[in-house]
């Protein structure tokens, strides 16, 4: 399946979860044996080769396309959780909304110093929330060698807030 076929996977909701937004929704793409597996396929083709150590994958979303990512990478996958839901020691970024802040947390054994992973999760916006997972991974000496998203919404600037990484998406909107 060619990365352009995608795009009739993805469901546009408007007004969800508030009005005047245009919600990108992935699950009908994630039902579909071949997209999914397409999907996955198209994204490890942006890594390999790159000699990734972890996929650090933001919740929750991030989980299903990590997970199969890291398996077809061959490296482990870490997971990144909102505040309390993570059972060992911790550290936490916060990380700006249009209408306040959130936090997420990583495992604070979860990487030594030189690691080199991959931040996924299943959109970019604001790059809120992928910016914050960038900075727990720098915090515990990992190298973020890149950043990979089903979808883009290009227009509200996330891929900034990335800075140099190189990010790899397979839709843009």
């Amino acid at each position: 399946m060619k990365r352009s076929e995608l795009q009739n996977f993805i469901r546009a909701i408007p007004d969800f979860p508030k009005a005047g937004i245009l919600f990108r929704d992935i699950t009908p793409l994630l039902k579909d044996p071949r997209a999914f597996a397409a999907t996955v396929d198209l994204l490890a083709d942006e890594f390999i080769g790159e000699d990734v150590d972890y996929v650090v994958a933001i919740e929750a979303r991030g989980y299903v396309i990590g997970a199969p990512l890291a398996y077809k990478l061959g490296a482990g996958l870490i997971p990144v959780r909102k505040p309390g839901k993570l059972p060992y020691t911790t550290i936490k970024a916060d990380y700006a909304l249009e209408y306040g802040t959130n936090s997420l947390e990583v495992h604070s054994d979860a990487l030594a110093q030189g690691n080199r992973v991959i931040v996924v999760d299943d959109l970019l916006a604001t790059g809120g929330t992928a910016s914050a997972t960038k900075s727990l991974v720098e915090r515990l000496g990992g190298e973020v060698i890149g950043a990979g998203f089903i979808i883009e919404l290009a227009a509200l600037g996330g891929r900034a807030k990335l800075g140099s990484t190189p990010v790899r998406t397979l839709l843009t909107y």
